[in-house]
């Protein structure tokens, strides 16, 4: 059956890059502007912006399972090695746990603008800013993924082959 799948590259991937960094900063971008929205919403009563971080949401909360599905496919074919394994599964945990987090997010987001668009509970900005941290401590655990441990990276992946690192 292995036979079936193409033949992985020097990232060690069956396609060209990886492909979860590039879906995961929409998550990112749409996650966090979306709390932005809502501080700067509230702060200068400016209720029109609750529209746009619903819209920033529904997007995120989308984007997120794409981004799971592939970082799921690309940890598996990572080749993890010392400590990059605890970090690496970390981030999955983690992962799922934003994914749940912010369809949590969503829907509370639409149960409140049917209510009422113009205001947002107390309750709600601060799991924003649970919401924000989150992203914020998946940021990090992504770059030491990258850029410490180096997983996908041409050199590493070399080196797993090479059995210099396992």
């Amino acid at each position: 059956m292995l036979e079936l799948l193409p033949p992985l590259n020097e990232h060690n991937l069956p396609w060209m890059d990886t492909i979860h960094p590039i879906v995961v900063h929409f998550v990112i971008a749409m996650a966090l502007i979306s709390v932005v929205f809502d501080l700067v919403g509230v702060v200068a009563r400016r209720p029109n912006l609750f529209e746009v971080s619903f819209w920033n949401l529904i997007v995120a909360t989308v984007a997120i399972f794409i981004a799971i599905i592939f970082g799921q496919i690309e940890a598996g074919l990572a080749s993890p090695y010392g400590g990059a394994r605890d970090v690496l599964n970390l981030h999955s945990t983690l992962g799922w746990t934003l994914a749940g987090v912010l369809a949590l997010v969503t829907g509370w987001r639409y149960v409140v603008r049917q209510r009422d668009p113009l205001v947002l509970p107390r309750g709600f900005l601060a799991l924003d800013a649970g919401l924000a941290t989150l992203v914020l401590v998946q940021i990090y655990l992504g770059n030491m993924l990258i850029w410490i441990y180096g997983l996908h990276t041409v050199p590493v992946v070399r080196a797993v082959r090479e059995g210099l690192i396992s």
